[in-house]
């Protein structure tokens, strides 16, 4: 008996999976296959599914007719300083409430946590003047300024909660040792926290990469603008180009997807870790 649910089980199983896969990866499969039909074939009737004519002219024409390596370099810099100085302001604010008791703990730490449940059209209508006076609108400056103060809040939030994870015996032992409070965090836990320190970075690169309405209304011009916006160009009035709109898909996840391919060991530790403690 037990052997027949095994052999009925373990098929189930596949079907469940490879359903789940289909359903996870059908988007970018179909977006794919657009990408690769000619024009011609975008709006043939009766649809096909398949491309007849396979092409790469839409990914020729992206590369060589619009500024959409431009707009993945915006990107790429934007995601990068944003995770860099997300981190370093809050790898030390959340070991400071992590280690440290003070009036106000909870206070700040709900504040933390509920800063995150307010529609981000609000944050917009309050920074807009900030960003005008301070000249930082349409700059790549500015939006990094925008999305570090969006995401510092939960970062902190989970590097406390990766602080956490580790025994504060660690720390006395170090202070007895000799290492002043500086040396202990970067000698002794911030090495135990790399995978931490991945888990974060990683949801800083996501909300970065893909952020839309912050880098649509502070940085819409050409010179600033990241590929979310980029891509919303393909999409006029009258027409919308739906093969350079799927091709640029298509190419701006190809980095994402080298970037989980460099970190998901560490990622997966990270996320195992002290990150949902409080």
């Amino acid at each position: 008996m037990i052997k027949k649910k095994s052999r009925i089980g373990r098929p189930l199983m596949w079907i469940v999976l490879i359903g789940w896969l289909l359903f996870a990866l059908g988007p970018y499969i179909w977006m794919f296959l657009t990408s690769i039909k000619p024009t011609s074939e975008l709006f043939a009737r009766p649809m096909h599914y398949l491309p007849q004519h396979g092409t790469l002219a839409a990914y020729r024409e992206l590369i060589s007719t619009t500024p959409f390596l431009e707009f993945m370099e915006h990107s790429l810099l934007v995601a990068a300083f944003t995770a860099m100085f997300t981190l370093l302001l809050a790898t030390p604010a959340g070991f400071s409430l992590s280690r440290h008791t003070f009036k106000g703990k909870k206070v700040v730490l709900s504040l933390l946590i509920s800063s995150q449940f307010f529609p981000s059209i609000l944050l917009v209508l309050a920074l807009y003047p900030i960003m005008r006076s301070t000249g930082l609108i349409h700059t790549m400056s500015g939006l990094i300024v925008v999305y570090t103060a969006f995401v510092t809040p939960f970062t902190t939030w989970l590097m406390k909660g990766f602080f956490d994870g580790i025994p504060k015996d660690v720390d006395e032992a170090a202070k007895v040792d000799g290492c002043s409070e500086f040396e202990v965090i970067w000698y002794v836990l911030l090495p135990v926290l790399v995978p931490g320190l991945v888990a974060a970075g990683a949801y800083i690169v996501i909300f970065s990469w893909n952020e839309f309405l912050f880098a649509l209304t502070f940085a819409s011009n050409t010179g600033a603008s990241t590929l979310p916006v980029g891509l919303n160009t393909f999409i006029g009035d009258y027409i919308t180009r739906w093969d350079l709109l799927t091709a640029g898909g298509v190419v701006s996840a190809i980095p994402i997807v080298i970037f989980f391919m460099l970190i998901q060991k560490r990622l997966i530790s990270g996320l195992t870790a002290g990150a949902v403690k409080s």
